[in-house]
Order: structure tokens, then C-alpha cells, then sequence
């Protein structure tokens, strides 16, 4: 009787290099918004502004609390930061977003709070950081197709629930 020949996939599977054990974990909280203005072509609708980053997914933007700064400060200058947005308002708190990662040897654990922020006076005058692909005004429902990641869609609708009630 003949052996059968082990198949391609598991030799690989068989003979592949495992990663190095995790040696820490670095927790890493952030902080960003949800932004909106009043739509120009759409009277009674918004724009969210989305950013794309450097690996071709649409987000919003966020980003680290430095040490001794509210998540609510790391929100808004974050978005300055990363959008070049000038004036905002940020308003309620919409929730927060927990992930994880490995990065080499560490799991990150990253929390991410998330602010519902208006944006005010000029708001067309937005650029990208040096790492990001782009960054846009978006329909509120095509904002919702071109976002890559579920929770941050669920808090964009929350956001707009809480737009259209008022209930800032």
C-alpha cells in the first residue's frame, strides 16, 4: 500500500518559524472624534471627515494621551494635529473602542475614546499628515460604506443618532 503524500499546505504549517513568546504588554490609550459640519449639498445633512491611512483603510482620527492629558484634550488636538482643522467643538463622549495587537515581542492593548466633535467656521481647508493616504468630507451614508472597521461604524451611526436628535 502506498503512503499518501502530505499536502503542500500543512508542510508549510509543519515547518514554519514560530514567533518569539510575548514578553510584555504595553497598554496604549488614545483618543479621537467623530467629526461632522452641516452638509452644503444635502440641506439638513452632514459630512463626517474621514482620514486614510497609511495602509489604504479610512478611519477617523486619533491618537495617543500624552501623560497628564484628558482623553477629551487628546481628542481634540489629535484632530488638529492630524487634519489641520483650526476651530471645533468637542461634545459628548461616544464611547470607547478596545483592540489588540502584537508588536514583536509585546501584545498592545490599545483603548481608544471617542468624542462626538463638530467642526466650525472653515472647514474645507483640511490636509493630511505625512503618513496618511488622504483625507475627505464624506456624505454621512458614504462615510459609513468607506469605513474599515465595524466599531468605529457603530459610533459613527451613534454619532448621527445623536446629531439628528440634538442630543449633543
Amino acid at each position: 500500500m502506498k503512503r499518501p503524500k502530505p499536502l503542500a499546505g500543512i508542510r508549510k504549517l509543519v515547518h514554519r518559524r514560530r514567533q518569539p513568546a510575548i514578553s510584555e504588554v504595553v497598554r496604549e490609550p488614545t483618543a479621537g472624534g467623530v467629526i461632522y459640519r452641516p452638509s452644503n449639498a444635502r440641506p439638513g445633512d452632514v459630512d463626517i471627515l474621514l482620514i486614510q491611512d497609511s495602509k489604504g483603510r479610512w478611519t477617523i482620527p486619533k491618537g495617543h494621551i500624552e501623560e497628564s492629558e484628558t482623553a477629551r484634550a487628546a481628542a481634540e488636538r489629535e484632530i488638529r494635529e492630524e487634519t489641520g482643522l483650526a476651530k471645533m467643538q468637542v461634545l459628548n463622549w461616544l464611547g470607547k473602542i478596545n483592540f489588540r495587537y502584537r508588536r514583536q515581542n509585546s501584545l498592545v492593548l490599545m483603548t481608544t475614546e471617542i468624542f462626538l466633535v463638530r467642526a466650525v467656521g472653515e472647514t474645507g481647508d483640511v490636509r493630511p499628515e505625512e503618513w496618511m493616504n488622504n483625507i475627505r468630507w464624506f456624505a454621512a451614508a458614504e462615510a459609513l460604506d468607506k469605513i474599515e472597521y465595524e466599531d468605529i461604524g457603530k459610533l459613527i451611526l451613534l454619532a448621527l443618532k445623536k446629531i439628528r436628535n440634538h442630543k449633543h
